[in-house]
């Protein structure tokens, strides 16, 4: 997961005889797309049409769905612009440049002693350099800590905020195989969306984006991955590692376990039930599939020996340099007496946790006309001045609230919490006031305005005298819970945070020295570089292939004599014999992605499109601590198999004609399903 400043061109050369030019990395970082909703993108076409997965664009065909049109059920197909759905929250980055701060942060904290002035320092200076930059540029302006904060780089984005749907499949076709196949392979899924990017009501022209390239990768060819990969912990100690494995992961997964089974009962009232609350089960399952996955890997004596020997070796190169001992070698020991403290927090955060719509935006409503009267270093995360704008546009949204569903999360998360934590606790007894959990939710849902997004604009823009004259009931409930939530985050802040974020810049200093940037920084939602082959791998005791074919769709559909998940929509049931069934459909490469990679493209040598990233297989889930390049595999849709489903099965001529693909294959003859 190589920054685009720093690319293994070493390692290219070495093993691919290949390494990109300046102007080919270029070209590639204009034409992709980061989703600020959760995935990455690029751009197809010089009228801004962007490629990403289907459950990358699954919360914007929601959003725009109706109990008359389930958008995610039965898919979207805009024929003309004048069709395309504007998309009622989402936002689109473009990475424009990147700048190293690291001398400007240092500078501001390296005199100061006590933690808690450092981290407010630190906050502070990064702060103004994102502000200074947005002043003077326009663009969005990140300051993204790197190598655990051995390196600080700002990141400066053109923001796209007018982004229409302009094509989805079926969700069966994005998503076939269900929750069974998800994060598995061989994998048979058309996971394909595509939007239009606008600016001042019109598409934007662009040079920058990939050509097509229609036969798509082929087995042992090295291939590139360009995205936005969301997090990983490679490089944390092994006390933050055991933290996760004994603590942080049993309680989150306890979390999921309790959301699917509230979203589960309330789908099972009705048909719009169930469509309401779907996108909340696809959400919930997925995080609980990959977590698990993850957590699996920590319980495997093999991987945790795997990161005591890293931990071991960098240890003792430091602790071999005096100077570095002397500078560096209290940063584990220091993380450790924080991760000690850690767990108690953790678990009051995670217990005191309502997964709601409508509480979350009292939340953030009543926080943001407090924190943005403050100093920027005294300010709650996401709330300085260069993420106002994009917090202000998702709190805005016109996105539908669905009052059902909110009243059974809410109540839910309240037993859940009651049970949990005691009725006495000062979050629970402050919420339900006397009420059963079920009470409580009703009263809080049925009396809100929230749901209403020119209420929730009067708000903010009447500050702090609106928000305290408010009688809202969402609204009095968050000013109630504001001390009670500030009282868990400045003691983590200050217990945690702060101590590891010291800790790990030092580590992430002492990491320079020893190995320079001959390695790569943990991933953080920022633009990356992979570099792999199409390549199959050992599984089950036998080899899975390096791709699949629409052979195998129907094959797998047999097998399960066309039992769901496994059945077919009717559009590939009824147009098999118009398919070459002998097409690529899905691969796999040995590119190392995590979560935040979905939507990502795959191209080659050429910088040409010839896949696209939708999973990784169930053994690429440790990939969050170690990737083992034997058996970690990303999962991508070949573009031969997007291109045959599209131009045979779903009448699109217009579409095809923008991105740059002919109505029919070249060459007359065609090979059809049998």
């Amino acid at each position: 997961m190589w920054t685009f400043d720093n690319i293994p061109a070493k390692q290219l050369k070495e093993r691919y005889n290949f390494v990109p030019s300046a102007e080919w990395l270029r070209h590639l970082q204009l034409a992709c797309a980061r989703f600020n909703d959760g995935g990455s993108g690029s751009f197809i076409s010089a009228d801004g049409l962007v490629l990403t997965n289907h459950h990358v664009a699954r919360g914007q065909l929601q959003k725009n769905s109706t109990a008359e049109h389930d958008y995610i059920k039965n898919g979207f197909y805009a024929a003309t612009q004048d069709q395309e759905i504007k998309s009622p929250d989402l936002e689109v980055n473009v990475l424009e440049s990147t700048e190293n701060v690291t001398d400007q942060v240092a500078r501001a904290v390296n005199q100061i002693q006590d933690l808690q002035e450092q981290f407010k320092a630190r906050k502070a200076v990064i702060a103004g350099i994102e502000r200074k930059s947005q002043e003077a540029t326009g663009l969005r302006s990140d300051v993204v800590t790197l190598y655990s904060g051995g390196e600080y780089w700002l990141y400066r984005y053109k923001k796209y905020t007018d982004v229409r749907i302009v094509f989805a499949p079926e969700q069966h076709a994005a998503f076939y195989g269900g929750d069974p196949d998800n994060f598995t392979y061989p994998r048979y899924d058309l996971d394909l969306a595509i939007f239009r990017v606008y600016e001042n009501g019109k598409p934007i022209r662009t040079d920058n984006y990939l050509k097509w390239n229609e036969k798509g990768a082929a087995s042992g060819e090295l291939v590139f991955v360009a995205g936005n990969p969301g997090g990983t912990d490679r490089s944390k100690t092994m006390s933050q590692i055991l933290f996760a494995r004994d603590v942080s992961d049993p309680l989150f997964l306890a979390f999921l376990a309790n959301q699917i089974d509230i979203c589960q009962r309330y789908a099972a009232e009705g048909p719009e039930q169930a469509r309401e609350a779907s996108s909340d089960v696809f959400r919930l399952q997925n995080a609980q599939k990959a977590i698990k996955g993850r957590h699996d890997a920590l319980l495997d004596k093999t991987t945790i020996a795997k990161k005591q020997s890293e931990e071991d070796r960098f240890r003792s190169a430091v602790m071999a340099n005096p100077e570095w001992k002397d500078k560096y070698g209290n940063a584990w020991s220091e993380i450790n007496a924080a991760m000690q403290k850690a767990p108690s927090l953790y678990r009051l955060q995670m217990k005191r946790t309502i997964d709601s719509d409508l509480m979350q935006l009292a939340e953030q409503i009543v926080t943001y006309v407090s924190e943005i009267k403050k100093p920027a270093g005294e300010r709650l995360p996401g709330y300085q001045a260069s993420q106002l704008d994009s917090l202000r546009y998702r709190m805005l949204s016109p996105a539908p609230i669905y009052p059902g569903l909110e009243k059974a999360s809410i109540a839910g998360d309240l037993q859940f919490a009651s049970k949990q934590l005691g009725p006495d606790d000062p979050f629970v007894r402050t919420i339900l006031e006397g009420r059963t959990p079920e009470q409580a939710a009703a009263d809080l849902v049925n009396g809100t305005k929230l749901a209403n997004p020119a209420l929730r604009k009067q708000l903010l823009d009447g500050g702090t005298a609106a928000v305290d004259a408010s009688t809202d009931p969402m609204i009095v409930m968050a000013r109630k819970l504001d001390p009670i939530r500030r009282e868990m985050i400045k003691s983590y802040e200050d217990n945690v945070r702060s101590v590891t974020q010291r800790a790990g810049e030092q580590l992430g200093k002492a990491r320079f020295l020893v190995y320079g940037k001959s390695i790569y920084p943990d991933a953080t939602f920022t633009l990356r570089l992979s570099y792999g082959q199409v390549k199959g791998y050992p599984m089950n005791g036998t080899i899975a292939p390096p791709k699949t074919t629409l052979f195998g769709l129907y094959d797998r559909a047999a097998s399960f004599n066309y039992e769901p998940p496994f059945d077919l929509v009717s559009r590939f049931q009824e147009g098999r014999t118009k398919l070459d069934l002998s097409t690529p459909f899905n691969f796999v490469t040995t590119n190392d992605i995590i979560g935040g990679n979905s939507g990502s493209p795959v191209v080659n040598r050429n910088g040409e499109l010839v896949g696209l990233i939708f999973d990784g297989n169930i053994e690429s889930l440790a990939g969050d601590y170690v990737y083992d390049e034997r058996v970690n595999r990303a999962v991508a849709v070949h573009t031969a198999g997007m291109t045959e489903a599209l131009r045979k099965l779903y009448n699109v001529g217009p579409l095809l004609k923008d991105i740059g693909i002919s109505e029919t294959a070249a060459g007359s003859s065609q090979k059809t399903g049998q």
